[in-house]
């Protein structure tokens, strides 16, 4: 029974196969018979696919270099007013606010001046008097002078009565001792008299010169006192425009207290910082003229330089001249130069332009040297290895090359092409080497105008 059951299970799994194996080989004839049927596709010629780019034919050209740099305007003068007397504010300019423009020699205020007319008066009264002084001690110097002669004179002849008396009491016994003691007595008074005028004219010399002294120091008081005076009346040392004022009439003031700030706008000043090495290629220095004492860089050329508010680039423009080298900074590495405006040129005919004023950020293009035997590229046509794509014969190279100057929208190329080269301008992005190109050529400004 269990080999009968085992037979009849192979018997069904020989037939599965069976069938299996024939549905695959009807379908490997059916797939052979389709496949006889297809016809095979025609060839297609492969052609290369050339890259359209603009590109550029470039000669050696001498450039102006153009140094740009930023810098916020100011002006060249700008005074602190502080009073140089105190005391208290009784006038004060009628417009003294800030941006108001005062004239030179306008009263800006006044401090009660009371107190130093009273110290003037007084300093004249003490000049005078030392004047009268010196006067009086010179006129009786010439008087008292005068009245030596005289006591010398009587001295002499008391001095010689005094000798003829005793000389005739002591040999001929004429007289008496009480005479002869009375003529010394005369004798010596006249002498001690002439003795203690002489010393009261050997003083009058060094009195006058003690009191031309005094009077030295009461002018120096009094011209003090007139300047205090003066100083009471604080006025505009030129035109200048308000920029800080805290003054009001009332006010109790000091000397030295700040009280106001006064900005002359007749000059303008950029101080530009620039790279220094731009600075040491292409900026303009008198060589050679130095001023061979002082460790500091030679004068600068006076180039008119062109100024351009950072608001306005196109419609703000004014002109200054590069004026000095105000100082080198080795942190930052810049060199930075002031540029001069006065104020015809800041100032604009047009009323819809508005001047160039303190306060305004600006850029500043300086002209430097020039540039020899350079090739003008767009600045995006040199990648940021500083290699170019040219077409040789039609086809892309890339070309490594050592740019000069980038300035502006511009790349100056000095090394690594040859004039007549064409260089392409149209951006890429990694393109393939040898790449086959299809160039149309630009035509530059020059080439029109010719």
């Amino acid at each position: 029974m269990e080999l009968e059951n085992l037979t009849t299970g192979n018997g069904k799994v020989v037939r599965r196969i069976v069938i299996c194996s024939v549905v695959l080989a009807i379908g490997m004839i059916g797939m052979l018979a389709l496949a006889s049927l297809r016809k095979p596709p025609a060839e297609v010629t492969r052609q290369e696919r050339a890259l359209r780019v603009e590109g550029l034919r470039i000669e050696k050209e001498d450039i102006p270099v153009l140094i740009t740099g930023y810098g916020e305007v100011k002006a060249l003068d700008v005074v602190s007013i502080a009073p140089e007397v105190s005391g208290k504010i009784v006038e004060i300019h009628p417009r003294l606010e800030v941006g108001e423009i005062i004239h030179g020699e306008e009263l800006l205020f006044k401090i009660d001046p009371r107190d130093y007319m009273a110290a003037r008066d007084s300093a004249r009264a003490t000049v005078r008097q030392w004047e009268s002084s010196i006067a009086r001690l010179k006129k009786q110097y010439t008087i008292d002078r005068d009245r030596l002669k005289t006591i010398e004179r009587n001295r002499d002849l008391a001095l010689a009565e005094f000798e003829r008396v005793r000389e005739l009491f002591e040999k001929d016994s004429v007289g008496t001792r009480s005479g002869v003691d009375a003529a010394e007595r005369a004798a010596n008074n006249a002498a001690d008299l002439a003795r203690q005028l002489e010393e009261s004219v050997l003083l009058y010399p060094i009195q006058i010169r003690e009191a031309e002294s005094n009077l030295a120091a009461a002018q120096a008081a009094r011209e003090t006192a007139v300047t205090n005076l003066e100083r009471c009346e604080v006025t505009s040392p030129f035109d200048g425009r308000v920029k800080l004022v805290s003054l009001e009439k009332g006010q109790y003031v000091v000397p030295g207290q700040s009280v106001l700030t006064l900005a002359n706008d007749a000059t303008l000043e950029i101080q530009v910082p620039l790279d220094s090495r731009d600075a040491r290629q292409w900026l303009r220095f008198h060589r050679g003229e130095g001023n061979g004492t002082t460790a500091w860089f030679n004068d600068l050329e006076p180039v008119s330089c062109t100024i351009r508010w950072t608001e306005d680039r196109e419609d703000h423009v004014w002109y200054g001249q590069l004026h000095r080298i105000v100082k080198f900074d080795q942190q930052t590495r810049t060199l930075t130069v002031a540029i001069r405006v006065e104020a015809q040129q800041a100032l604009s005919d047009d009323p819809e332009r508005l001047p160039l004023v303190e306060g305004m950020f600006c850029s500043v293009e300086i002209p430097g040297r020039t540039m020899k035997g350079v090739f003008r590229l767009p600045r995006w046509a040199v990648s940021f290895e500083n290699t170019v794509y040219i077409s040789t014969e039609d086809r892309l190279r890339t070309i490594p090359v050592a740019v000069a100057r980038v300035q502006g929208e511009e790349a100056f190329v000095a090394e690594g092409l040859n004039p007549g080269d064409i260089v392409v301008v149209t951006r890429l992005i990694d393109p393939l080497e040898n790449s086959l190109l299809e160039v149309t050529l630009e035509v530059n400004d020059e080439d029109n105008d010719s």
